[in-house]
């Protein structure tokens, strides 16, 4: 058997880093982990290959090799896997598809032959079983969500790794908190479970194996939501990465009660980690309220810079949308980025996701007005919201041009950097001639060809009198920098 694995296009967002990615010579920042997961419970003998339509495309001669298709997605995915599957049936390939989108859509799927509603770890041997005898089922739903003891060991050695920013891996799924508008809690349950210590580090030693090293991104949506377990993994993940000298820099998510423990915040130092993103939403009391984000009511100011202190630089994500929104929201949420440092904040316009508690609502209120795109920084609403949505737009546009503004961006990461203080310098998954190169692209486009280079050149200077040691940084500052210009102009502009 034949399998093709097709990961389709994310659209420019702000996890695309579309912008950015040129100047390390990157085509995508992380391989589709859930697909490399799918090829691992594949049976042995079976031929596979991976099509990740956001580093190649999709030639006709790779569906023509397959006998299946395999293709997940998200839901800001949905309009390109709907291309992969007309084209793949139009050849007359067998087409199976899964992934969060397929099970949480209302909208009619795209003519596959086999759809996998939930996590696949039972659905998909029972499926391989089925197929062998000559009866498979249409549709396969997960009976209950399975402990991570049964994930494989990902399939890292069918992306191509040189196209990739960082490299990704899971530790858990699910979420103890019950945000309104969040489809985690929904999808993956909230209780969260883990892999085991054992696990992790077979995943690492994987990784290092293939010759990988620099970011790793451990994708779980709150890393810290199983606490105990996460307490028991970290002093091994800080011995693995002494043990083999610190070849991965950690980034993953968090909700923001991580500042209220600090003996975890320094073991999350020890082993490596260097950033954390944060759903943070709003400063205003009364929207936390509504969303149910009980653990953000506290001097967030106050949690980001304990995190910072910790050497992690913070990334967040802010909505703006909230029925409980002032006419002020706007300026608040600028002046909370401006004093939290955080340079890479993800602001956004709240959409109603389908099968969450805000989508329940908003359904029983008579205030839905169909399926979000699933990107929340296009000027669109899937509710009718309670302030005006002309003046919502407006004011969302004018927070994205005022962050990203080149002044008022580079001031934040100088002062990111100024708090986050680093024991270790992060390791880099460059050769010589490729740190050049990326050098090279950085300084000529920014320093040279943008309009903003007078502004760049500022902030390179008062970085190496600063934070001389960290050169890497700042260059990597100003090119995420320069992705989310592009995404102000393309978004936040009228």
């Amino acid at each position: 058997m034949k399998v093709l694995l097709v990961n389709p296009e994310f659209p420019d967002t702000y996890w695309s880093f579309r912008h950015a990615l040129p100047f390390e010579g990157k085509r995508c920042a992380f391989p589709p982990l859930g697909l490399l997961t799918v090829s691992a419970l594949l049976p042995d003998s079976w031929e596979r290959r991976l099509v990740d339509l956001n580093v190649r495309r999709l030639k006709a001669s790779d569906i023509d090799w397959a006998d299946m298709v395999f293709a997940t997605a998200m839901l800001v995915q949905k309009d390109s896997l709907k291309e992969v599957v007309k084209r793949c049936k139009a050849k007359g390939k067998r087409v199976v598809l899964g992934g969060p989108y397929v099970t949480t859509t209302i909208e009619d799927l795209p003519d596959a032959d086999h759809i996998f509603l939930g996590e696949a770890e039972t659905t998909l041997p029972q499926f391989i079983e089925d197929l062998a005898q000559g009866k498979p089922k249409r549709s396969y739903q997960a009976a209950e969500r399975p402990p991570l003891s049964a994930t494989p060991l990902a399939h890292f050695h069918l992306a191509d790794l040189r196209r990739y920013s960082a490299m990704s891996v899971q530790y858990s799924r699910g979420c103890p908190f019950s945000c309104e508008f969040c489809d985690i809690i929904e999808i993956y349950g909230r209780v969260p479970r883990t892999k085991s210590n054992q696990q992790m580090l077979a995943e690492f030693d994987a990784l290092k194996a293939l010759g990988w090293r620099g970011t790793v991104f451990i994708v779980d949506d709150n890393f810290i939501g199983n606490k105990k377990n996460v307490r028991q993994l970290l002093p091994e993940l800080a011995r693995w990465q002494k043990e083999n000298g610190y070849p991965f820099s950690l980034i993953t998510e968090s909700s923001v009660n991580l500042a209220d423990d600090e003996p975890l915040l320094h073991n999350m130092r020890d082993a490596g980690f260097r950033r954390v993103f944060l759903g943070i939403e709003t400063p205003v009391e009364e929207s936390l309220k509504e969303a149910q984000k009980s653990q953000n009511r506290g001097n967030l100011l106050d949690s980001v810079k304990k995190i910072q202190s910790y050497g992690m630089e913070v990334m967040a994500g802010f909505i703006v949308g909230f029925d409980n929104d002032p006419a002020d929201i706007f300026q608040r949420q600028i002046d909370f980025i401006r004093k939290s440092a955080i340079p890479l904040a993800m602001v956004g316009l709240l959409n109603a996701l389908p099968d969450t508690q805000l989508w329940k609502r908003l359904e029983r209120e008579g205030r839905l007005l169909g399926e979000a795109s699933g990107n929340n920084t296009t000027c669109t609403f899937n509710f009718k919201t309670r302030m005006d949505p002309a003046l919502l737009i407006q004011g969302y546009q004018t927070i994205m041009r005022t962050i990203y503004s080149p002044r008022e961006y580079y001031e934040r990461a100088l002062d990111s950097m100024r708090r986050t203080t680093q024991e270790f310098t992060e390791p880099q998954h460059y050769d010589a001639i490729s740190a050049l190169a990326s050098l090279t692209r950085v300084l000529v486009r920014l320093g040279l060809l943008d309009r903003e280079r007078r502004e760049f050149w500022r902030f390179v200077t008062q970085a190496m009198v600063r934070h001389r040691d960290r050169f890497a940084e700042t260059l990597r500052l100003a090119a995420m920098g320069y992705h989310f210009r592009k995404l102000s102009e393309l978004y936040g502009e009228g």
